[in-house]
């Protein structure tokens, strides 16, 4: 083991959950109307402490516990024959179990945005936890877990798939999932109201931010020259996102707004994650500049001309974003064309029937949505017995 690389990735797993509590509840908390809000922070941290048990029962050993093309098997459930001294690299085992961890949070976190508002509190806590396990980790183990799209023999690729910290298992897997149950579930009874919270949505982003660098960094998996550049590279996409976003939005409506620019943070952030160990510092100037003004247009699509209320716009900035920093990896020359639009393809397939299968499976036990009079109420009080602020609006 090397001290160094430890010490990182000790770091980067801190900041990769620090990005979910409190970066993403924030984020989430302050777009959303006031009487709603707990209800935000409520639905990510039940993720994160349900998917922190499930990830060691089950979703470890699912995602890296054997090489088998399509899933690791369950010989690592509860981390069975995993100690201090085992080894996974240069680091121990059980430190890039924690590291995978909190990407296993974020990610069924990141669907929150689709439904908030709405949403009956037991089909969250059933559906992330069955999409976590059957849809999410078997993705880990075909693109980081040595599986069917990692290429080697018995892959589906000559080439394998390359994403460095989670274009396609992070954000198209969660942005796709958020996309379809926005449809489903149908969009909310008042969708004029404005962020109750902007200061928040900034708090959140800026959060995020900081995170992101122990979410791409770390995914090097070494204190070297490699997550320095990642680091470096992912910053630069959402700098370069942050400012495209906010000069597109002040063409077309006359002002930038903060909690556009932020948005753009974001979308340049999703965009590097799959590019961020391959690109240098000018890709990802173009990469994040693409990227702000490509997400925004991808809002506007969704929310205007289909009419899909994917609240918070998980898809056109985490899917969209995470699906275009993938193909840009080809598109530079780093990458096989036809491994990076295949893995596309096939978590995009297994990601729709997984979801709906799950979708429509979950809600015959508990319901998909809530009450018209709670949804007026507000879910804070009405479902958890709180609030956030004396008088909700």
């Amino acid at each position: 083991m090397v001290g160094a690389d430890t010490a990182w990735i000790i770091v980067a797993t801190a900041l990769v959950l620090f990005m979910t509590l409190p970066g993403l509840a924030l984020f989430y908390g302050g777009l959303v109307r006031s009487r709603n809000v707990l209800s935000v922070f409520m639905h990510c941290y039940s993720i994160a402490a349900l998917m922190s048990v499930l990830w060691l029962a089950l979703g470890y050993s699912i995602a890296f516990g054997g090489e088998g093309p399509f899933w690791g098997g369950l010989s690592k459930s509860f981390l069975a024959g995993v100690d201090a001294d085992a080894v996974a690299g240069t680091i121990p085992e059980i430190l890039f179990f924690a590291f995978q961890m909190t990407f296993a949070i974020i990610t069924p976190a990141l669907i929150v945005g689709a439904y908030v508002e709405r949403v009956g509190f037991g089909f969250v806590l059933a559906f992330s936890s069955l999409w976590m396990l059957i849809c999410y980790a078997p993705v880990v183990h075909w693109i980081w877990g040595g599986g069917m799209l990692a290429g080697g023999e018995g892959a589906l690729f000559e080439a394998p798939v390359l994403d460095f910290a989670g274009g396609l298992v992070v954000h198209e897997t969660a942005g796709i999932a958020a996309l379809l149950i926005a449809v489903v579930l149908g969009p909310r009874s008042d969708r004029t109201k404005p962020p109750h919270n902007p200061g928040f949505v900034m708090l959140g982003a800026s959060m995020l931010w900081v995170g992101w660098f122990g979410f791409n960094g770390g995914s090097q998996l070494a204190a070297d020259g490699g997550a320095a550049m990642a680091l470096t590279v992912t910053h630069l996409s959402a700098a370069a996102a942050s400012l495209s976003w906010a000069a597109w939005e002040r063409i077309r409506f006359g002002k930038a707004s903060l909690v556009g620019i932020v948005t753009g943070t974001i979308a340049g952030l999703a965009s590097i994650t799959p590019a961020s160990g391959f690109v240098g510092p000018v890709q990802a100037l173009i990469i994040g500049g693409v990227a702000g003004v490509l997400c925004q247009e991808a809002v506007g699509l969704i929310r205007n001309r289909l009419k899909i209320d994917d609240t918070l716009d998980v898809f056109a900035v985490h899917g969209v974003g995470g699906l275009f920093g993938t193909a840009m990896i080809a598109a530079f020359g780093l990458g096989s064309w036809a491994s990076q639009l295949g893995g596309m393809l096939v978590v995009g397939l297994w990601t729709v029937v997984v979801t709906l299968v799950l979708i429509y499976a979950v809600k015959l036990v508990f319901p998909l949505r809530v009450s018209k009079e709670i949804e007026q109420e507000g879910l804070d009080l009405a479902v958890h017995g709180e609030q956030a602020y004396p008088s909700p609006s």
